[in-house]
C-alpha cells in the first residue's frame, strides 16, 4: 500500500478472472503525484493490453506540480493525445489491413482538498462518503444514450448492443474527455474500477467493502467477492482512503 505525503493511502490490484486468456486491463497508483487511473483494453480488440498499458504509463509521467486546474487540463490533452495515437498512427498492420487498439480510462486527481475525476468510457469512479456510495462518473455508453433519450430502462437494457462504448480513446473520432470536480472531507474513499469489478458486484456489496475504509482491506473483499463467481472479466480496481 502506498502513503502520499498528504493524507491519502492508496492501494490497486488487477486479476485475469476465470475465463479470458490474457489481462488487458491495466491501472496507476501514484500517490506522491495525487495520480490514479483504471484502464480497460477495449475487449474483442487487438492488443487492448497494449493500450491499456500505454494509458496508464502516458499518465504516470504528467508532471504533480502545479495547480489541480492546470493538472486537468495536462490528462485531457494526454488522452487527447493518446486517442490520435491509438487512432490512427497504431492502426495500420504491417500487412496494410487494419485493426483497432482502444481502452477505456478513469482516471482521479487529488490536490489539498479538491479531487477530478477523468473519464471516457465505461470504468467508473464510486466515492464513500458518511456511509453512502455515489457513483461520481456516467458511463459512456450506448445504454446511458438510451436513457437520455427518454428510452425506458427496460427496452435500454433489452437493446442488444446497450453496453456499446459511445467514447473512449482509440476512437477516430476526437476524444472529448469528461471531467467532475468536487471538494474533499476527512474519511473520503475512492474507488476506481474496471466493469469486469462492479458488473460482478451488486451496489450494497461495494458500500460493504468500500466502508473497510483501508485500501488493502477493501481491494481483498472486492476481488474474494468477484472471484467467488464466475469473474468472467478481467476485473482491476484501486482504492485511494483519506
Amino acid at each position: 500500500m502506498n502513503r502520499c505525503p498528504d493524507r491519502w493511502r492508496s492501494a490497486g490490484r488487477t486479476d485475469r478472472g476465470k475465463l479470458r486468456s490474457r489481462n488487458e486491463d491495466a491501472f496507476l497508483d501514484c500517490p506522491r503525484q495525487g495520480c490514479w487511473a483504471v484502464a480497460d483494453g477495449m475487449g474483442g480488440h487487438q492488443a487492448g493490453d497494449v493500450a491499456s498499458q500505454l494509458v496508464v504509463d502516458s499518465l504516470a509521467l504528467l508532471p504533480g506540480q502545479g495547480s489541480l486546474d492546470d493538472r486537468v487540463e495536462a490528462t485531457r490533452r494526454c488522452l487527447q493525445w493518446l486517442n490520435r495515437r491509438l487512432g490512427e498512427e497504431l492502426t495500420v498492420t504491417d500487412h496494410g489491413g487494419d485493426r483497432t487498439m482502444g481502452s477505456t480510462v478513469v482516471a482521479l486527481l487529488l490536490q489539498g482538498d479538491r479531487a477530478a475525476c477523468i473519464w471516457a468510457g465505461d470504468s467508473r469512479c464510486y466515492l464513500w462518503r458518511a456511509q453512502t456510495l455515489y457513483q461520481l462518473s456516467r458511463d459512456h455508453s450506448l445504454f446511458e444514450q438510451l436513457i437520455d433519450q427518454r428510452v425506458s430502462l427496460e427496452q435500454a437494457r433489452a437493446h442488444p448492443d446497450a453496453r456499446a462504448l459511445t467514447r473512449a480513446i482509440g476512437s477516430r473520432d476526437p476524444l472529448r474527455p469528461q471531467v467532475l470536480e468536487l471538494g474533499t472531507v476527512a474519511g473520503d474513499v475512492f474507488l476506481l474500477c474496471s466493469d469486469g469489478l462492479y458488473q460482478a458486484l451488486s451496489h450494497g456489496e461495494l458500500g460493504q467493502a468500500l466502508s473497510l475504509g483501508d485500501p488493502r482491506r477493501v481491494l481483498d473483499q472486492l476481488f474474494a467477492g468477484v472471484l467467488r463467481g464466475a469473474a468472467r472479466d478481467n476485473l482491476t480496481a484501486v482504492v485511494v482512503q483519506s
